[in-house]
């Protein structure tokens, strides 16, 4: 793995991963004891605001009176507590002005007639017995606990006293004890409650199919058919849910309409922190500088092998500023091995530009000389009286200029190209003319030149067109031997139009194809009187070819010939 990004980002992830890991682990065992304490009082406080408040609307037919209530429970908590219907009307909030926004849940659903599925016990209804028959029943049932002194009396959500702790296989205390049978009879209160509860009752029977079966007789006595237990013996399920639903909706008018309940911590009050033991503070802050050291000293690690080679990068950079073209430098795999090759490359760049800028210099020399020298040396000798100034040296002199000129212009062509600043004057052109120009201007009586065109017509500049494709005729011409053919077609194919100039000339080696268009290349290294040129010619074709946006290509066989081919959009 030599990606540096791949490395630092695992050692990062390694580092944060250790350093949450322990931290939590630690965290997580200094306040354990702490966060189960807080958790459990929390819950127990829901649990006990909730009932409180389920007691409420059990023994309420609304939350018009609740807001004290709610005060209290407030109050008591130490928690700030709201009320909403379901539709999510507020009814009822302890919180102040500045309280922020309740949470989207709420934490539970007051309503008596559903808790856990079941209905409250609190929940009475028209059960709740008067004052005077709270009374007379509590007075029977000091009666029983001194007639018998083996019972225990606690009253019931709907005032009425209970029995427990009989032992049920002695009953003799009903057969001894009067007030035991009076404690069992109904008041007037709970009789007025059954009969509304039968209602209910017969009116969902109604709706059971026919073969329902039925309870054959509704008792009559408290331990057998009591307000909140119902035990029909006998029937289908159906009927058992036609009770349970006979008594919700009997009760749905005695109790208050469901509410959803939010329980949050008072406005403004600042949570509480948890206070961490000294010894897992310590623990926590050793582990802390422990990781802090490891991944200290894997970050040095890491830098060191980072920093190796960018200080070879550094003084290899150093030393092709002062001129040392061969500096190179080995910088691994990864992202700095890339630098490395990178700059491998520029600098094998550098060398190579600097090789050929002093080629270009011995060349440059080497072409002036010639015809300077010519001309430099007969004038002399006219001044000196050694040669007549006839139309012979005249006409020898102006060809010597015309060279110096044609090279001089070449270097021109070639430095606007390289400066971006070549400029293209674009008409529309039949491209068919412009070979029959280029092809009549350069016959020649030793070689057979001729074209073979179709018409094309495009957009572009015509005089530096026929200079690039004379560059290449005047190419092919030049290093194709007397009695051979040089051939101009043109031809569109596609959306382009494609000019190929094949001659049967001595043709270009393999190892010599790639630099044709190279500045001051050429395949005859003698330079000789024949071949001529500056060895500029191809490099000022391949510019303008690509300022039209074309491109030009050559494929060739040593002795049998080359086809030069340029490629130019119509568009």
């Amino acid at each position: 793995m030599k990606s540096l990004l791949v490395r630092f980002f695992l050692f990062s992830l390694v580092i944060a991963a250790c350093s949450i890991a322990v931290t939590a682990w630690l965290a997580s065992q200094a306040t354990t004891g702490a966060i189960r304490q807080e958790q459990g009082e929390a819950l127990e406080t829901d649990a006990q605001i909730y009932d409180a408040l389920v007691g409420y609307a059990a023994s309420h037919q609304d939350w018009s009176q609740a807001s004290s209530t709610v005060d209290d429970l407030a109050r008591t908590y130490d928690r700030r507590i709201a009320l909403t219907d379901q539709s999510g009307k507020k009814l009822l909030d302890t919180g102040d002005q500045n309280a922020p926004q309740l949470p989207i849940t709420p934490r539970a659903l007051i309503d008596p007639l559903n808790v856990n599925g079941k209905i409250d016990p609190r929940a009475v209804g028209p059960f709740m017995l008067h004052d005077d028959e709270k009374r007379k029943l509590r007075s029977y049932a000091d009666q029983l606990v001194q007639c018998s002194g083996r019972v225990e009396i606690v009253e019931a959500p709907n005032g009425r006293p209970r029995i427990v702790g009989l032992d049920p296989g002695r009953t003799s205390v009903w057969d001894t004890c009067t007030s035991g049978e009076y404690l069992q009879t109904l008041t007037t209160t709970e009789e007025a409650g059954y009969r509304e509860l039968q209602g209910h009752f017969i009116a969902c029977l109604a709706t059971l199919p026919g073969n329902a079966q039925l309870p054959a007789k509704a008792p009559g006595r408290v331990d057998v058919l009591d307000w909140d237990v119902v035990v029909l013996e006998g029937t289908t399920p159906d009927v058992v849910q036609c009770m349970d639903k006979a008594r919700r909706d009997m009760l749905k008018s005695y109790v208050a309409a469901p509410a959803q309940m939010f329980l949050t911590a008072r406005a403004g009050d600042s949570p509480q922190p948890i206070d961490l033991s000294t010894t897992g503070a310590t623990r926590i802050t050793l582990v802390a500088l422990g990781i802090l050291a490891i991944a200290g000293f894997a970050s040095w690690v890491t830098a060191t092998q980072l920093v190796r080679p960018i200080r070879a990068l550094t003084a290899a950079t150093k030393r092709t500023a002062e001129g040392d073209r061969t500096a190179r430098v080995d910088g691994g795999g990864g992202e700095i091995g890339q630098l490395a090759k990178s700059f491998n490359a520029m600098s094998e760049k550098l060398a190579e530009t600097e090789r050929q800028r002093q080629a270009m210099v011995s060349d440059v020399a080497h072409e002036l000389r010639t015809p300077l020298g010519n001309i430099t040396g007969w004038l002399e000798a006219t001044q000196d009286g050694l040669a007549e100034p006839d139309p012979h040296l005249i006409a020898m002199l102006l060809e010597e200029s015309l060279l110096l000129q044609r090279l001089v212009d070449d270097l021109h062509d070639l430095a606007q190209a390289d400066a971006g600043t070549l400029r293209l004057h674009a008409e529309p052109i039949a491209l068919d003319d412009v070979v029959d120009q280029v092809v009549n201007a350069q016959q020649n009586r030793e070689i057979l030149l001729r074209a073979e065109t179709t018409p094309v017509n495009l957009t572009a500049d015509p005089v530096r067109l026929r200079q690039a494709l004379g560059n290449l005729v005047a190419n092919a011409v030049r290093y194709t031997p007397p009695g051979g053919e040089v051939v101009v077609k043109l031809f569109q194919w596609q959306d382009r139009a494609i000019l190929e100039v094949v001659d049967t000339g001595t043709g270009i080696a393999p190892e010599d194809v790639p630099h044709v268009f190279d500045r001051f290349w050429r395949a005859d290294k003698s330079r000789s009187r024949r071949t001529g040129g500056s060895g500029l010619g191809l490099a000022i074709t391949r510019h303008l070819v690509e300022a039209h946006g074309g491109a030009v290509s050559v494929t060739s066989r040593l002795g049998e010939g080359s086809t030069f081919r340029i490629s130019l959009p119509l568009a």
